[in-house]
Protein backbone atom coordinates (compact mmCIF):
# COMPACT_ATOMS: atom_id res chain seq x y z
CA UNK A 1 0.00 0.00 0.00
CA UNK A 2 1.26 3.57 -1.31
CA UNK A 3 0.17 6.45 0.36
CA UNK A 4 -3.82 6.92 -0.83
CA UNK A 5 -6.40 9.83 0.87
CA UNK A 6 -9.29 10.79 0.07
CA UNK A 7 -10.66 14.38 -0.06
CA UNK A 8 -13.20 14.79 3.17
CA UNK A 9 -15.99 17.08 2.82
CA UNK A 10 -17.18 16.64 6.76
CA UNK A 11 -17.26 19.62 9.07
CA UNK A 12 -13.36 20.37 10.22
CA UNK A 13 -12.65 19.75 13.16
CA UNK A 14 -11.79 23.43 15.49
CA UNK A 15 -9.70 23.17 18.21
CA UNK A 16 -10.05 26.40 20.67
CA UNK A 17 -6.77 27.03 22.41
CA UNK A 18 -6.35 28.83 25.83
CA UNK A 19 -7.48 32.67 26.63
CA UNK A 20 -10.35 31.98 23.70
CA UNK A 21 -8.44 34.64 21.91
CA UNK A 22 -7.38 31.32 19.32
CA UNK A 23 -9.35 29.34 16.90
CA UNK A 24 -7.97 26.64 14.61
CA UNK A 25 -10.17 24.76 12.68
CA UNK A 26 -8.00 22.00 11.28
CA UNK A 27 -8.87 20.09 8.17
CA UNK A 28 -7.20 16.74 6.85
CA UNK A 29 -7.23 16.82 3.36
CA UNK A 30 -4.13 14.21 2.77
CA UNK A 31 -1.07 16.08 3.54
CA UNK A 32 -1.83 19.01 3.77
CA UNK A 33 -2.93 20.53 6.95
CA UNK A 34 -4.73 24.01 6.87
CA UNK A 35 -5.10 26.27 9.67
CA UNK A 36 -6.24 29.74 11.02
CA UNK A 37 -5.27 30.92 14.05
CA UNK A 38 -5.69 34.80 14.97
CA UNK A 39 -6.71 37.28 17.99
CA UNK A 40 -9.51 38.36 15.65
CA UNK A 41 -11.69 36.85 12.87
CA UNK A 42 -10.68 38.97 10.03
CA UNK A 43 -12.38 39.81 6.75
CA UNK A 44 -10.67 38.56 3.75
CA UNK A 45 -8.56 41.29 1.53
CA UNK A 46 -7.95 40.46 -1.64
CA UNK A 47 -4.18 39.77 -2.40
CA UNK A 48 -2.19 42.16 -4.73
CA UNK A 49 -0.31 39.95 -7.65
CA UNK A 50 2.75 41.04 -6.53
CA UNK A 51 2.91 39.55 -3.29
CA UNK A 52 1.75 36.43 -4.90
CA UNK A 53 4.65 36.34 -7.40
CA UNK A 54 7.36 37.59 -4.38
CA UNK A 55 5.71 34.64 -2.40
CA UNK A 56 6.58 31.86 -5.19
CA UNK A 57 9.84 30.64 -5.36
CA UNK A 58 11.40 27.50 -6.07
CA UNK A 59 10.15 26.48 -3.35
CA UNK A 60 6.82 27.01 -3.73
CA UNK A 61 6.97 25.94 -6.95
CA UNK A 62 7.97 22.33 -5.89
CA UNK A 63 5.21 22.33 -3.36
CA UNK A 64 2.80 22.80 -6.10
CA UNK A 65 4.17 19.97 -8.12
CA UNK A 66 3.42 18.08 -4.73
CA UNK A 67 0.05 19.30 -4.19
CA UNK A 68 -0.53 18.44 -8.07
CA UNK A 69 0.50 14.67 -6.88
CA UNK A 70 -1.48 14.85 -3.58
CA UNK A 71 -4.70 15.60 -6.05
CA UNK A 72 -3.95 12.52 -8.10
CA UNK A 73 -3.68 10.29 -5.62
CA UNK A 74 -6.68 11.22 -3.32
CA UNK A 75 -8.77 10.26 -5.84
CA UNK A 76 -8.25 6.61 -5.67
CA UNK A 77 -9.92 5.89 -1.97
CA UNK A 78 -10.26 2.91 -0.25
CA UNK A 79 -14.09 2.12 -0.32
CA UNK A 80 -15.53 -0.58 -1.67
CA UNK A 81 -15.95 -0.55 -5.53
CA UNK A 82 -19.62 0.45 -6.33
CA UNK A 83 -22.16 -1.58 -7.48
CA UNK A 84 -22.78 -2.27 -11.37
CA UNK A 85 -26.23 -0.26 -13.04
CA UNK A 86 -28.81 -2.08 -13.65
CA UNK A 87 -28.58 -0.83 -17.26
CA UNK A 88 -24.60 -1.20 -17.87
CA UNK A 89 -24.79 0.89 -20.51
CA UNK A 90 -25.66 3.87 -18.95
CA UNK A 91 -22.55 3.12 -16.51
CA UNK A 92 -20.02 3.52 -18.73
CA UNK A 93 -20.75 7.00 -19.19
CA UNK A 94 -20.02 7.65 -15.66
CA UNK A 95 -17.25 5.40 -15.30
CA UNK A 96 -13.67 7.22 -14.45
CA UNK A 97 -12.13 4.04 -16.50
CA UNK A 98 -13.77 5.26 -19.65
CA UNK A 99 -12.74 9.16 -19.19
CA UNK A 100 -9.13 8.18 -21.19
CA UNK A 101 -9.23 4.69 -22.42
CA UNK A 102 -11.49 1.99 -24.08
CA UNK A 103 -13.41 4.38 -26.76
CA UNK A 104 -12.93 1.75 -29.25
CA UNK A 105 -14.09 -1.43 -27.38
CA UNK A 106 -17.38 -2.95 -28.56
CA UNK A 107 -20.04 -2.61 -25.62
CA UNK A 108 -19.75 -6.31 -24.63
CA UNK A 109 -16.13 -5.57 -24.07
CA UNK A 110 -17.01 -2.47 -22.40
CA UNK A 111 -19.09 -4.63 -20.15
CA UNK A 112 -16.19 -6.88 -19.01
CA UNK A 113 -13.69 -4.05 -18.79
CA UNK A 114 -15.94 -2.63 -16.41
CA UNK A 115 -17.10 -5.63 -14.02
CA UNK A 116 -13.02 -6.47 -13.84
CA UNK A 117 -12.84 -2.89 -12.69
CA UNK A 118 -14.97 -3.04 -10.16
CA UNK A 119 -13.42 -5.80 -8.97
CA UNK A 120 -9.55 -5.36 -9.00
CA UNK A 121 -9.90 -1.26 -9.17
CA UNK A 122 -7.72 -0.60 -11.86
CA UNK A 123 -7.87 -2.00 -15.33
CA UNK A 124 -7.43 -5.66 -15.42
CA UNK A 125 -8.68 -6.04 -18.62
CA UNK A 126 -6.62 -4.17 -20.25
CA UNK A 127 -3.60 -5.79 -18.19
CA UNK A 128 -4.26 -9.02 -19.18
CA UNK A 129 -3.78 -7.93 -22.85
CA UNK A 130 0.09 -6.05 -21.86
CA UNK A 131 3.39 -7.73 -22.32
CA UNK A 132 4.48 -8.97 -18.92
CA UNK A 133 8.07 -7.52 -19.54
CA UNK A 134 6.78 -4.51 -20.84
CA UNK A 135 9.67 -1.69 -20.94
CA UNK A 136 9.38 1.21 -18.87
CA UNK A 137 10.87 5.00 -18.91
CA UNK A 138 14.11 5.15 -17.12
CA UNK A 139 12.80 8.05 -14.72
CA UNK A 140 15.74 8.46 -12.39
CA UNK A 141 17.94 11.51 -12.54
CA UNK A 142 20.76 11.89 -14.68
CA UNK A 143 23.13 11.74 -12.38
CA UNK A 144 22.09 8.07 -11.55
CA UNK A 145 23.33 6.86 -14.65
CA UNK A 146 27.08 7.40 -13.29
CA UNK A 147 27.12 6.22 -9.74
CA UNK A 148 28.97 3.09 -9.29
CA UNK A 149 28.41 0.41 -6.41
CA UNK A 150 30.53 -2.26 -4.40
CA UNK A 151 31.02 -5.43 -6.61
CA UNK A 152 29.72 -7.28 -2.97
CA UNK A 153 26.57 -6.49 -1.79
CA UNK A 154 23.94 -8.44 0.30
CA UNK A 155 21.23 -10.34 -1.04
CA UNK A 156 17.76 -9.71 -1.28
CA UNK A 157 14.47 -11.57 -0.69
CA UNK A 158 11.47 -9.94 -2.23
CA UNK A 159 8.12 -10.64 -0.27
CA UNK A 160 4.69 -9.66 -2.54
CA UNK A 161 1.64 -9.19 -0.42
CA UNK A 162 -1.88 -9.67 -2.48
CA UNK A 163 -5.27 -10.07 -1.91
CA UNK A 164 -7.84 -11.05 -5.30
CA UNK A 165 -5.35 -9.49 -7.24
CA UNK A 166 -5.45 -10.05 -11.24
CA UNK A 167 -2.75 -12.71 -11.82
CA UNK A 168 -1.44 -10.70 -14.75
CA UNK A 169 -0.25 -7.95 -12.19
CA UNK A 170 1.08 -9.78 -10.33
CA UNK A 171 2.93 -11.77 -12.91
CA UNK A 172 4.11 -8.37 -14.09
CA UNK A 173 5.52 -7.51 -10.36
CA UNK A 174 7.30 -11.21 -10.83
CA UNK A 175 8.47 -10.18 -13.75
CA UNK A 176 9.65 -6.74 -13.85
CA UNK A 177 11.75 -8.07 -10.45
CA UNK A 178 13.74 -10.84 -12.15
CA UNK A 179 14.61 -8.94 -14.94
CA UNK A 180 15.39 -5.35 -13.14
CA UNK A 181 17.66 -7.16 -10.44
CA UNK A 182 20.43 -8.34 -11.07
CA UNK A 183 20.66 -12.03 -10.69
CA UNK A 184 23.41 -12.54 -8.10
CA UNK A 185 21.42 -10.29 -6.08
CA UNK A 186 18.27 -11.87 -6.03
CA UNK A 187 17.82 -14.98 -4.05
CA UNK A 188 14.25 -15.50 -4.20
CA UNK A 189 11.01 -14.49 -4.38
CA UNK A 190 8.20 -14.74 -1.79
CA UNK A 191 3.85 -14.65 -2.82
CA UNK A 192 2.07 -14.10 0.16
CA UNK A 193 -1.38 -14.71 -0.40
CA UNK A 194 -4.08 -13.11 2.01
CA UNK A 195 -6.92 -15.43 1.97
CA UNK A 196 -7.79 -14.44 -1.58
CA UNK A 197 -11.06 -16.22 -3.33
CA UNK A 198 -10.43 -15.80 -6.79
CA UNK A 199 -10.02 -18.81 -8.53
CA UNK A 200 -7.08 -17.59 -11.15
CA UNK A 201 -4.94 -16.86 -8.11
CA UNK A 202 -5.17 -20.88 -7.35
CA UNK A 203 -4.23 -23.53 -10.28
CA UNK A 204 -2.78 -20.67 -12.53
CA UNK A 205 -0.44 -19.39 -10.14
CA UNK A 206 0.41 -22.60 -8.42
CA UNK A 207 1.33 -23.36 -12.63
CA UNK A 208 3.55 -20.59 -13.10
CA UNK A 209 5.24 -20.77 -9.84
CA UNK A 210 5.76 -24.80 -10.97
CA UNK A 211 7.59 -23.93 -14.22
CA UNK A 212 9.54 -21.24 -12.64
CA UNK A 213 10.80 -23.48 -9.67
CA UNK A 214 11.39 -26.23 -12.21
CA UNK A 215 14.45 -24.14 -13.79
CA UNK A 216 15.50 -22.51 -10.33
CA UNK A 217 13.94 -24.85 -7.48
CA UNK A 218 12.99 -23.15 -4.45
CA UNK A 219 13.12 -19.22 -5.97
CA UNK A 220 9.56 -19.05 -5.29
CA UNK A 221 8.16 -19.52 -2.09
CA UNK A 222 4.41 -19.32 -1.40
CA UNK A 223 2.63 -18.50 1.58
CA UNK A 224 -1.31 -18.92 1.53
CA UNK A 225 -3.50 -17.57 4.54
CA UNK A 226 -6.18 -19.93 6.06
CA UNK A 227 -8.33 -16.69 6.74
CA UNK A 228 -7.19 -13.11 5.80
CA UNK A 229 -5.28 -11.45 7.97
CA UNK A 230 -4.98 -7.87 6.59
CA UNK A 231 -1.79 -6.24 4.98
CA UNK A 232 0.03 -5.49 8.02
CA UNK A 233 0.58 -9.34 9.47
CA UNK A 234 0.87 -10.32 5.50
CA UNK A 235 4.29 -8.47 5.23
CA UNK A 236 5.10 -9.83 8.60
CA UNK A 237 4.46 -13.47 7.55
CA UNK A 238 6.48 -12.73 4.15
CA UNK A 239 9.47 -11.55 6.17
CA UNK A 240 9.31 -14.90 8.29
CA UNK A 241 9.75 -16.92 5.07
CA UNK A 242 12.45 -14.73 4.03
CA UNK A 243 16.18 -15.92 4.31
CA UNK A 244 18.40 -13.35 2.44
CA UNK A 245 20.12 -10.55 4.47
CA UNK A 246 17.85 -8.11 2.76
CA UNK A 247 13.96 -7.72 2.54
CA UNK A 248 12.38 -5.99 0.45
CA UNK A 249 8.50 -5.49 1.46
CA UNK A 250 6.16 -4.50 -1.56
CA UNK A 251 2.00 -4.59 -3.02
CA UNK A 252 1.88 -6.96 -6.25
CA UNK A 253 0.76 -4.32 -8.24
CA UNK A 254 4.21 -2.38 -9.09
CA UNK A 255 7.16 -2.75 -11.69
CA UNK A 256 10.61 -2.25 -10.75
CA UNK A 257 12.55 0.20 -12.80
CA UNK A 258 16.02 -0.40 -14.11
CA UNK A 259 18.79 -0.24 -11.38
CA UNK A 260 16.59 0.21 -8.57
CA UNK A 261 18.46 -2.44 -6.34
CA UNK A 262 22.45 -1.36 -6.05
CA UNK A 263 21.46 1.62 -4.43
CA UNK A 264 19.00 0.42 -1.92
CA UNK A 265 21.52 -2.61 -0.85
CA UNK A 266 24.73 -0.30 -0.94
CA UNK A 267 22.87 2.07 1.33
CA UNK A 268 21.92 -0.80 4.06
CA UNK A 269 25.10 -2.38 3.95
CA UNK A 270 26.81 0.90 4.87
CA UNK A 271 24.57 0.93 7.94
CA UNK A 272 21.77 -1.55 8.49
CA UNK A 273 19.64 0.10 10.92
CA UNK A 274 18.71 2.53 7.57
CA UNK A 275 15.17 1.55 6.43
CA UNK A 276 15.08 2.05 2.93
CA UNK A 277 11.96 3.69 0.49
CA UNK A 278 12.10 3.35 -3.48
CA UNK A 279 10.73 6.86 -5.19
CA UNK A 280 7.52 5.98 -6.58
CA UNK A 281 5.82 6.88 -9.50
CA UNK A 282 2.36 6.10 -10.75
CA UNK A 283 0.89 3.37 -13.13
CA UNK A 284 -2.51 4.94 -13.86
CA UNK A 285 -5.51 2.47 -13.19
CA UNK A 286 -6.80 3.13 -16.04
CA UNK A 287 -4.64 3.26 -19.15
CA UNK A 288 -1.52 1.95 -16.66
CA UNK A 289 0.50 4.81 -18.36
CA UNK A 290 3.33 5.08 -16.35
CA UNK A 291 3.20 8.77 -14.78
CA UNK A 292 6.19 10.54 -13.60
CA UNK A 293 6.16 11.41 -9.82
CA UNK A 294 8.38 14.51 -8.49
CA UNK A 295 11.24 13.50 -6.05
CA UNK A 296 9.71 13.83 -2.13
CA UNK A 297 10.42 12.94 1.59
CA UNK A 298 7.36 11.01 3.15
CA UNK A 299 5.64 11.85 6.31
CA UNK A 300 2.23 11.98 7.79
CA UNK A 301 -0.56 14.08 9.30
CA UNK A 302 -1.97 14.23 12.86
CA UNK A 303 -4.75 11.61 11.63
CA UNK A 304 -1.76 9.59 10.85
CA UNK A 305 -2.43 9.33 6.92
CA UNK A 306 0.65 9.33 5.48
CA UNK A 307 1.45 12.36 2.98
CA UNK A 308 4.36 13.21 0.59
CA UNK A 309 6.74 16.51 1.41
CA UNK A 310 9.03 18.81 -0.01
CA UNK A 311 12.48 16.90 0.48
CA UNK A 312 14.53 19.17 3.27
CA UNK A 313 16.16 22.14 3.04
CA UNK A 314 19.72 20.20 3.82
CA UNK A 315 18.96 18.23 0.64
CA UNK A 316 18.30 21.11 -1.58
CA UNK A 317 21.30 22.60 -0.15
CA UNK A 318 23.59 19.89 -1.81
CA UNK A 319 21.99 20.48 -5.03
CA UNK A 320 22.44 16.53 -6.06
CA UNK A 321 19.08 15.18 -7.14
CA UNK A 322 20.82 11.76 -6.16
CA UNK A 323 21.78 11.97 -2.85
CA UNK A 324 19.16 10.04 -0.51
CA UNK A 325 16.51 11.96 1.28
CA UNK A 326 16.14 12.11 5.08
CA UNK A 327 12.26 11.14 5.45
CA UNK A 328 10.22 11.14 8.72
CA UNK A 329 7.87 8.17 7.75
CA UNK A 330 7.59 5.85 4.99
CA UNK A 331 4.12 4.94 3.12
CA UNK A 332 4.16 1.64 2.52
CA UNK A 333 6.66 -0.66 0.52
CA UNK A 334 9.83 -0.78 2.05
CA UNK A 335 13.56 -2.41 2.10
CA UNK A 336 15.27 -3.19 5.26
CA UNK A 337 17.99 -5.59 6.91
CA UNK A 338 16.05 -8.78 8.03
CA UNK A 339 17.30 -8.91 11.10
CA UNK A 340 17.64 -5.28 12.12
CA UNK A 341 13.49 -5.71 11.30
CA UNK A 342 13.23 -8.22 14.16
CA UNK A 343 15.28 -6.06 16.60
CA UNK A 344 13.04 -3.52 15.63
CA UNK A 345 10.17 -5.13 16.56
CA UNK A 346 8.97 -5.82 13.51
CA UNK A 347 5.54 -4.31 12.40
CA UNK A 348 2.71 -3.75 15.39
CA UNK A 349 0.91 -7.46 14.54
CA UNK A 350 -1.89 -5.63 17.11
CA UNK A 351 -2.97 -2.95 14.41
CA UNK A 352 -6.17 -4.24 11.44
CA UNK A 353 -5.87 -4.64 8.09
CA UNK A 354 -3.74 -1.70 8.09
CA UNK A 355 -3.10 1.72 7.98
CA UNK A 356 -0.73 3.39 10.21
CA UNK A 357 1.97 0.68 10.41
CA UNK A 358 4.30 2.93 8.31
CA UNK A 359 3.86 5.34 10.37
CA UNK A 360 4.80 3.56 13.44
CA UNK A 361 7.49 2.06 12.17
CA UNK A 362 9.09 5.09 10.40
CA UNK A 363 8.65 7.46 14.48
CA UNK A 364 9.41 3.88 15.70
CA UNK A 365 13.17 3.47 13.69
CA UNK A 366 14.22 6.85 14.56
CA UNK A 367 13.22 7.43 17.95
CA UNK A 368 15.07 3.80 18.62
CA UNK A 369 18.54 4.68 16.65
CA UNK A 370 17.89 4.16 13.12
CA UNK A 371 16.98 6.21 10.40
CA UNK A 372 14.63 6.76 6.76
CA UNK A 373 15.70 7.09 3.60
CA UNK A 374 14.04 7.79 0.43
CA UNK A 375 16.08 6.96 -2.93
CA UNK A 376 15.94 8.83 -5.65
CA UNK A 377 17.50 6.30 -8.23
CA UNK A 378 15.73 3.73 -7.16
CA UNK A 379 12.51 3.90 -8.86
CA UNK A 380 9.42 1.63 -8.91
CA UNK A 381 6.08 2.12 -10.47
CA UNK A 382 2.97 1.13 -8.42
CA UNK A 383 -0.86 1.07 -9.24
CA UNK A 384 -3.00 4.29 -7.76
CA UNK A 385 -6.22 1.25 -7.32
CA UNK A 386 -9.54 3.39 -7.64
CA UNK A 387 -10.92 1.41 -4.35
CA UNK A 388 -9.27 -1.27 -2.07
CA UNK A 389 -10.02 -4.97 -2.04
CA UNK A 390 -9.63 -5.10 1.92
CA UNK A 391 -12.37 -3.57 3.57
CA UNK A 392 -15.71 -1.06 3.12
CA UNK A 393 -14.27 0.76 5.80
CA UNK A 394 -10.55 1.25 5.92
CA UNK A 395 -11.07 4.33 7.91
CA UNK A 396 -11.86 2.64 11.35
CA UNK A 397 -8.93 0.48 10.83
CA UNK A 398 -6.94 3.50 10.22
CA UNK A 399 -8.31 5.30 12.96
CA UNK A 400 -7.90 2.60 15.78
CA UNK A 401 -4.34 1.87 14.63
CA UNK A 402 -3.53 5.63 14.81
CA UNK A 403 -4.50 5.67 18.71
CA UNK A 404 -2.44 2.89 19.19
CA UNK A 405 1.05 4.74 17.50
CA UNK A 406 -0.44 7.34 19.97
CA UNK A 407 -0.42 5.65 22.98
CA UNK A 408 2.50 3.61 22.60
CA UNK A 409 4.90 6.53 20.73
CA UNK A 410 3.64 9.94 21.30
CA UNK A 411 3.76 10.63 24.70
CA UNK A 412 2.31 14.01 25.65
CA UNK A 413 1.47 14.52 21.60
CA UNK A 414 -0.87 12.11 21.43
CA UNK A 415 -3.74 14.21 22.74
CA UNK A 416 -2.89 15.25 18.78
CA UNK A 417 -4.25 12.22 17.05
CA UNK A 418 -7.37 12.47 19.50
CA UNK A 419 -8.16 15.69 18.08
CA UNK A 420 -7.57 15.11 14.98
CA UNK A 421 -10.11 12.18 14.37
CA UNK A 422 -12.29 14.27 17.15
CA UNK A 423 -12.25 11.46 19.71
CA UNK A 424 -12.70 12.48 23.26
CA UNK A 425 -9.24 11.02 25.03
CA UNK A 426 -10.84 9.78 27.53
CA UNK A 427 -13.63 7.12 26.97
CA UNK A 428 -12.97 7.11 23.71
CA UNK A 429 -15.38 3.81 23.10
CA UNK A 430 -12.80 2.40 20.67
CA UNK A 431 -11.07 -1.04 21.36
CA UNK A 432 -7.53 -0.37 20.54
CA UNK A 433 -6.35 -4.32 22.21
CA UNK A 434 -3.67 -4.76 24.20
CA UNK A 435 -0.06 -2.05 23.97
CA UNK A 436 2.12 -3.42 26.28
CA UNK A 437 4.09 -5.25 24.67
CA UNK A 438 5.15 -2.27 22.05
CA UNK A 439 5.07 -0.21 25.67
CA UNK A 440 8.14 -2.91 26.80
CA UNK A 441 9.92 -3.15 23.05
CA UNK A 442 9.96 0.47 23.77
CA UNK A 443 11.44 0.28 27.10
CA UNK A 444 13.71 -2.13 26.15
CA UNK A 445 15.16 -0.46 23.03
CA UNK A 446 15.63 2.94 25.16
CA UNK A 447 13.91 5.09 22.20
CA UNK A 448 13.90 8.66 22.25
CA UNK A 449 10.53 11.00 23.05
CA UNK A 450 8.56 11.98 20.75
CA UNK A 451 9.48 15.84 21.27
CA UNK A 452 12.32 14.91 20.43
CA UNK A 453 11.13 13.21 17.22
CA UNK A 454 9.41 16.25 16.27
CA UNK A 455 12.21 18.76 16.79
CA UNK A 456 14.98 16.95 14.95
CA UNK A 457 13.03 14.55 12.33
CA UNK A 458 10.16 16.16 11.42
CA UNK A 459 9.62 20.02 12.45
CA UNK A 460 7.51 20.52 9.75
CA UNK A 461 4.83 18.92 11.59
CA UNK A 462 2.72 21.88 13.37
CA UNK A 463 2.15 21.32 16.76
CA UNK A 464 -0.86 22.64 19.12
CA UNK A 465 -0.31 23.84 22.78
CA UNK A 466 -2.73 24.91 25.48
CA UNK A 467 -5.43 23.62 23.90
CA UNK A 468 -8.78 23.48 25.69
CA UNK A 469 -11.65 22.12 23.99
CA UNK A 470 -12.33 20.67 20.25
CA UNK A 471 -14.06 19.07 18.03
CA UNK A 472 -17.77 20.14 15.87
CA UNK A 473 -18.60 23.65 16.96
CA UNK A 474 -22.64 24.35 16.71
CA UNK A 475 -24.52 27.96 17.26
CA UNK A 476 -27.56 27.82 19.41
CA UNK A 477 -28.95 29.81 17.02
CA UNK A 478 -29.20 27.33 14.12
CA UNK A 479 -28.35 24.21 15.54
CA UNK A 480 -27.85 22.23 12.53
CA UNK A 481 -25.30 24.75 11.56
CA UNK A 482 -21.27 24.37 12.69
CA UNK A 483 -18.15 26.75 12.59
CA UNK A 484 -16.04 25.87 9.38
CA UNK A 485 -13.02 26.31 7.91
CA UNK A 486 -13.69 28.26 4.57
CA UNK A 487 -11.79 27.12 0.98
CA UNK A 488 -9.94 30.16 0.32
CA UNK A 489 -6.56 31.00 0.96
CA UNK A 490 -7.06 32.94 4.41
CA UNK A 491 -8.94 30.40 5.61
CA UNK A 492 -11.61 32.54 6.51
CA UNK A 493 -14.05 30.70 9.12
CA UNK A 494 -17.20 29.83 7.21
CA UNK A 495 -20.37 28.04 8.40
CA UNK A 496 -21.56 24.54 6.89
CA UNK A 497 -24.07 21.79 7.83
CA UNK A 498 -23.05 20.06 10.95
CA UNK A 499 -22.34 16.16 11.37
CA UNK A 500 -22.90 15.73 14.79
CA UNK A 501 -24.30 16.57 18.21
CA UNK A 502 -22.21 18.82 20.97
CA UNK A 503 -22.70 18.80 24.51
CA UNK A 504 -20.79 21.85 25.83
CA UNK A 505 -20.05 25.45 25.45
CA UNK A 506 -20.54 29.11 25.68
CA UNK A 507 -20.06 32.90 23.89
CA UNK A 508 -17.46 33.14 21.74
CA UNK A 509 -15.44 36.47 22.92
CA UNK A 510 -12.08 38.28 21.84
CA UNK A 511 -11.25 39.91 25.40
CA UNK A 512 -10.03 42.81 24.01
CA UNK A 513 -12.46 44.27 21.70
CA UNK A 514 -15.21 42.14 23.73
CA UNK A 515 -17.53 41.56 20.39
CA UNK A 516 -18.87 37.80 19.88
CA UNK A 517 -18.42 36.00 16.76
CA UNK A 518 -22.01 35.00 16.28
CA UNK A 519 -24.42 34.78 13.36
CA UNK A 520 -26.13 36.71 11.91
CA UNK A 521 -29.54 36.32 8.67
CA UNK A 522 -28.31 36.67 5.50
CA UNK A 523 -30.76 35.44 2.83
CA UNK A 524 -28.13 35.61 0.08
CA UNK A 525 -25.76 33.33 1.88
CA UNK A 526 -26.39 29.33 1.26
CA UNK A 527 -27.82 28.30 4.32
CA UNK A 528 -29.27 31.87 5.68
CA UNK A 529 -26.81 32.93 7.90
CA UNK A 530 -23.16 34.41 7.71
CA UNK A 531 -20.95 34.76 10.89
CA UNK A 532 -20.03 37.92 11.71
CA UNK A 533 -18.28 39.84 14.76
CA UNK A 534 -20.99 41.81 17.20
CA UNK A 535 -21.71 43.33 20.43
CA UNK A 536 -22.54 39.99 22.03
CA UNK A 537 -26.46 39.11 21.91
CA UNK A 538 -26.43 35.93 24.05
CA UNK A 539 -25.76 33.74 21.56
CA UNK A 540 -23.71 30.22 22.42
CA UNK A 541 -21.49 27.88 20.72
CA UNK A 542 -20.83 23.96 21.77
CA UNK A 543 -18.06 21.97 21.20
CA UNK A 544 -17.37 18.22 21.16
CA UNK A 545 -14.37 17.73 23.74
CA UNK A 546 -13.12 19.85 26.21
CA UNK A 547 -10.82 19.64 28.03
CA UNK A 548 -10.16 22.64 30.16
CA UNK A 549 -12.80 25.34 32.09
CA UNK A 550 -13.33 27.39 28.93
CA UNK A 551 -13.52 30.57 31.20
CA UNK A 552 -10.63 30.00 32.77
Amino acid sequence: MVCTRKTKTLVSTCVILSGMTNIVCLLYVGWVTNYIASVYVKVQEPISEKKLEEDKGDTLRIIERLDHLENVIKQHIQEAPPKLEENPAEAFTDSSLFAHWGQDLSPENRRIALKQFQYYGYNAYLSDRLPLDRPLPDLRPNGCRNLTFPERLPEVSIVFIFVNEALSVILRSIHSAIDRTPAHLLKEIILVDDNSDNEELKEKLKKYVDEVNARKPGFIKVVRHSKQEGLIRSRVSGWRVATAPVVALFDAHVEFNVGWAEPVLTRIKENRKRVISPSFDNIKYDNFEIEEYPLSAQGFDWELWCRYLNPPKSWWKLENTTAPIRSPALIGCFIVDREYFQEIGLLDEGMEVYGGENVELGIRVWQCGGSVEVLPCSRIAHIERAHKPYTEDLTAHVRRNALRVAEVWMDEFKSHVYMAWNIPQEDSGIDIGDISERKALRKKLQCKTFRWYLVSVYPEMRMYSDTVAYGVLQNSLKSDLCLDQGPDTENIPIMYICHGMTPQGGPIQNRKSKRCLELQENNENEFGFQLVLQKCTGQRWSITNVLKSLSS
